[in-house]
């Protein structure tokens, strides 16, 4: 499968817990005002990868602890990361997808927007909320701003709400 990618970082250490990959996607709807990566927001920007490839990127690295999806919008290319996420998670690491929507929207729109269910459900940790500027803060755990949260996707699932954690 193919995804429009902004870019890749081989060893991230700020986009969650451990050495990971990120995966930063092309085009995001959100626009937020003060976005780290507002050059990812044009949906016709960035360059066409496949799943393959990046795979093929991380399986180069015996150090990583986990994948992070983040962009862009993750969640408008939720296919092809919920397959790469599939193989990710077959390889014993965990993902974090970061995303400006909130988990209770993804929740309530995951049988309607084809891909939502399934990319949440490779999903260890999301990070959810936009960015907020006037809620910036770099004292946060892995994230930009205050309103945002970490929520663990398995236990949220589960119960049918949102279930923060730390990372």
């Amino acid at each position: 499968m193919e995804l429009q990618v902004y870019g890749t970082v081989n060893d991230s250490i700020v986009d969650g817990p451990g050495l990971r990959f990120s995966v930063f996607v092309q085009g995001c709807p959100h626009n937020c005002h003060g976005c780290h990566n507002p050059k990812s927001h044009d949906f016709a920007g960035g360059t066409v990868m496949t799943t393959e490839e990046l795979l093929e990127r991380i399986q180069s690295n015996p150090l990583l602890s986990g994948v992070t999806f983040s962009g862009g919008e993750p969640f408008c290319q939720p296919l092809p990361l919920a397959e790469l996420g599939r193989q990710i998670r077959a390889l014993g690491l965990n993902i974090v997808t970061f995303t400006g929507y909130t988990f209770e929207y993804l929740y309530y729109n995951r049988n309607i927007i084809e891909g939502y269910d399934a990319l949440l459900s490779v999903t260890d940790w999301l990070i959810d909320g936009p960015f907020v500027e006037s809620l910036r803060s770099l004292d946060l755990h892995f994230r930009g701003s205050s309103n945002q949260r970490i929520i663990d996707v398995s236990k949220s699932l589960a119960v049918g709400y949102a279930v923060e954690t730390d990372l």
